[in-house]
């Protein structure tokens, strides 16, 4: 029997509608054999791949979108400046989201701080600024990775992973099937269409 792997696509709009696929999959009893994430892909796979159902991650959208204060409090604690830092710097510095605090904020509880501790093989594809590639994520701080896939240059500020300045994944590869190929498996790509993945890829 063929694996399944699943490919969770950058965008807002489209990483709501990755919920809906996820409930499809759940109701046929598939569980993806790996899951690779680009910007609000990467958020979502990070929760499935932490054993949400998709049926949870729902709820617990639903509850955030129901208490827009609540979604205020937790963004203002995800800025990476302070009432000081606002007044001294101007609003476009102290302002901008801190992309690990708003992972730490958003991000489900059960959603662990090391991708070895998931229950699926999580990559989370993220772009690398000055070099302009695509740099695919697998091990250490979970939510680092997933901060810098959705660092979207302007309102999230970059992230630092080793000598790399990252931001959006969705920049380079904003649906990543392609990562998967190192995975003898039958891709899903949201859902929507499959093709059976040769080769491998490695990070640029």
């Amino acid at each position: 029997m063929k694996r399944i792997a699943l490919a969770l696509g950058a965008g807002g709009a489209r990483g709501l509608a990755h919920i809906a696929v996820l409930e499809a999959l759940d109701d046929l009893g598939v569980k993806p054999v790996a899951i690779a994430g680009s910007s609000a892909g990467a958020l979502i796979g990070a929760a499935y791949a932490a054993g949400m159902t998709g049926k949870d991650i729902r709820r617990y959208v639903l509850l955030l979108a129901h208490d827009r204060g609540e979604v205020f409090n937790r963004i203002l604690a995800a800025r990476s400046g302070g009432l000081v830092d606002l007044v001294a710097s101007g609003i476009g510095n102290a302002a901008a989201v801190d992309a690990e605090k708003f992972c730490q904020q958003f991000l489900p509880a059960i959603v662990p701080d090391e991708f070895e501790k998931l229950l699926i093989p999580l990559m989370v594809v993220a772009s690398d600024l000055y070099r302009r590639s695509e740099v695919v994520l697998t091990s250490g701080p979970l939510k680092r990775a997933i901060g810098a896939s959705i660092a979207l240059p302007g309102l999230v500020r970059p992230v630092m992973i080793e000598d790399r300045v990252l931001v959006d994944g969705g920049a380079t590869n904003p649906l990543p099937f392609d990562v998967l190929r190192e995975h003898d498996c039958k891709i899903t790509r949201d859902g929507a269409d499959t093709r059976t993945a040769l080769g491998a890829r490695k990070d640029q």
